[in-house]
């Protein structure tokens, strides 16, 4: 027995997915700001002051919930949409970058999972949306995205979206994987996280992956992803005549570029 809103779904789509929600009568699904898609005429939707659980504790409980948010840099509000008629009422929600959706099961899972800030897309009313701070000083210095991290909490479905390919990995107890921060989607709570220098002059310098890495420690699952959204706004940003290194303007390099490319305004 759930002691969240329990929620069917079903996901649409291949690189640019949306899931869709079906709701019971007076069934509640919690959604991040601007995730919204469309919905049956009988779904109300409703702002909230928080996280959107149902064990917040009252408006100081609220008030909490609403400022660890503000510290992962979301809204201090979320959405929940409510089947107010009867039968069955459909609500779906859409990543906003491309790359796939993930189901948590958060009651096969030990009740909680850690993922990245911005990858929380929507959850079954009930789960506790709050800040995992990493513990150690060095994640905390060095860590870069995966220093402050969303933790879902509760016995309900979650959704999570992330950029590109997604890789599900299962660690042994002491299997230690390393990888670039912003590639981690979330992990299990039995996972441990730490940073590591990479070590050697040459690496440091010229080996363009910056001068840590992280690393998961097992046992637990873990997700990954091939693009994360930082690196992807890196990219375009670098194809910007305004914002990129070409210099368009008194430059002759950024002459010869456009003349390259086929732009010989």
């Amino acid at each position: 027995m759930r002691n969240n809103h329990e929620i069917d779904y079903r996901i649409f789509g291949e690189e640019m997915q949306c899931v869709e929600i079906e709701l019971d009568p007076q069934e509640t699904v919690v959604a991040e700001p601007g995730g919204f898609m469309y919905s049956d005429h009988a779904v109300q939707m409703e702002t909230l002051f928080g996280d959107g659980s149902t064990n917040s504790g009252g408006f100081l409980g609220k008030l909490m919930g609403a400022g660890k948010r503000l510290l992962t840099g979301e809204s201090l509000f979320m959405t929940a949409f409510t089947h107010t008629g009867s039968g069955k009422g459909r609500v779906a929600f859409a990543s906003p970058y491309p790359g796939k959706i993930i189901t948590v099961d958060l009651q096969k899972i030990g009740n909680k999972f850690i993922c990245q800030k911005d990858s929380f897309l929507c959850a079954a009313k009930g789960v506790s949306i709050g800040i995992e701070f990493q513990r150690k000083l060095g994640t905390g210095f060095f860590g870069g995205e995966g220093f402050i991290m969303q933790k879902l909490e509760g016995d309900g479905l979650a959704f999570i979206h992330a950029g590109g390919h997604i890789i599900e990995r299962t660690l042994a107890p002491g299997e230690v994987l390393k990888i670039d921060t912003g590639c981690i989607v979330g992990y299990t709570k039995e996972v441990d996280f730490d940073i590591q220098f990479i070590g050697g002059i040459k690496n440091t310098l010229f080996g363009g992956e910056g001068f840590f890495y992280a690393t998961l420690r097992g046992p637990g699952k873990v997700y990954l992803q091939s693009l994360p959204i930082s690196r992807l706004a890196s990219r375009i940003i670098s194809y910007s005549p305004q914002m990129g290194s070409r210099k368009e303007e008194g430059s002759i390099l950024g002459s010869l570029g456009n003349l390259l490319d086929g732009d010989g305004r």
